[in-house]
């Protein structure tokens, strides 16, 4: 029903908490009963509620307003008002919140299931409370306090293990669907990726993550083509697959060209472990001389090849994948035990 939406802004408001009650008791050959107002509700309360099952914020852009409901006021008999409903607003996995005309960030709610936002107003004190030797009858209550309002933004940064960084068919929906369930749209021209897409790899008892990111230009920093707006959603990624197309003519500049677009963006995101992975390896008799290339100039990273037409070269790739997904303060043993594996692949890569 709704397209891809990675940001928005709302209204939330919280309810009012209701009135203390005015009450006195009244009962046959009881003239004097005194005082026995109750006390108000207290107003709901503004949640955000996380579902793994939502994918976007589209559903916020259909109902821009979310307000929870005033609690109820007090009645006779010291009988409490009903405290008011809260309104929870789902959201999906990955979502932060920030103030709508600073942008500074609110919260993050990465991690969490429920998050109380704003508070509701508490319900006013009925005037059974006021009552004293001095002050018998009491014919005042308090009055609820108001609930909070606030226009915030909302937006999506997609969690993912990985993240894929390269120019327009570069082969990063290819690589997506060979490792996961995902279908994403694979054509022979540019910008066939217009959205974020995700999938899940599965590797022994693991599972990982992977985000394809629309293709990047040259200059993408500066706006051209889609420019870098879907960037932020590989942010949180453990590691970066850099994926070269070995029939691009830039082969050999297009990982230093890609690079400094992610360094124009954030140099946090450009300093993340990363690997590259050199695709179309199957197109023409160049390949291999052009793999070579690129596998001496950037001798300090790992670089694998990759065709969709050669299963054994899937495996290397799946174990990089595997270590640029573990946390960063796991033990050097685990990155060692890495080294090794790689080392036991080196077949892979040396046919090619």
């Amino acid at each position: 029903m709704f397209g891809f939406s990675d940001e928005t802004y709302i209204d939330v408001a919280s309810g009012n908490g209701g009135a203390g009650c005015v009450s006195f008791h009244r009962e046959k050959f009881v003239p004097k009963g005194g005082p026995d107002g109750g006390d108000g509700g207290k107003g709901g309360d503004v949640v955000f509620v996380v579902k793994d099952n939502l994918r976007t914020l589209g559903h916020l852009k259909a109902s821009r307003s979310f307000k929870a409901e005033n609690g109820r006021p007090g009645q006779g008999d010291r009988c409490f008002g009903r405290a008011g409903r809260d309104v929870e607003i789902p959201v999906p996995p990955g979502t932060v919140l920030r103030d709508a005309e600073t942008g500074e960030l609110i919260k993050d709610l990465t991690g969490l299931e429920r998050f109380v936002f704003l508070k509701g107003g508490k319900g006013g004190l009925g005037n059974w409370h006021f009552r004293s030797a001095v002050r018998q009858a009491p014919k005042y209550a308090q009055k609820g306090e108001p609930g909070e309002a606030m226009r915030i933004g909302v937006e999506l940064q997609i969690i993912a293990d990985i993240g894929f960084v390269g120019f327009p068919n570069a082969g990063k929906s290819s690589l997506l669907n060979m490792l996961t369930n995902a279908r994403s749209k694979v054509a022979g021209y540019p910008f066939t990726t217009k959205i974020p897409c995700l999938g899940v790899m599965r590797y022994d008892d693991r599972d990982i993550v992977l985000a394809d990111i629309p293709g990047i230009l040259e200059g993408a920093s500066q706006g051209v083509g889609m420019g870098i707006k879907f960037l932020k959603h590989i942010s949180r990624t453990q590691g970066l697959a850099y994926l070269i197309d070995v029939s691009d003519e830039r082969y050999l500049d297009a990982f230093d060209i890609l690079k400094n677009e992610l360094s124009s963006f954030s140099s946090e995101l450009s300093g993340k472990k990363s690997i590259i992975i050199v695709t179309k390896m199957d197109e023409g008799d160049e390949a291999e001389a052009r793999f070579s290339e690129i596998k001496s100039k950037y001798s300090d990273m790992l670089v694998l090849p990759l065709s969709i037409y050669m299963d054994e070269l899937l495996e290397p790739v799946k174990l990089a994948f595997l270590d640029l997904a573990r946390k960063e303060d796991e033990s050097k043993a685990s990155c060692n035990g890495f080294t090794a594996v790689v080392d036991n692949n080196a077949e892979y890569r040396d046919e090619v």
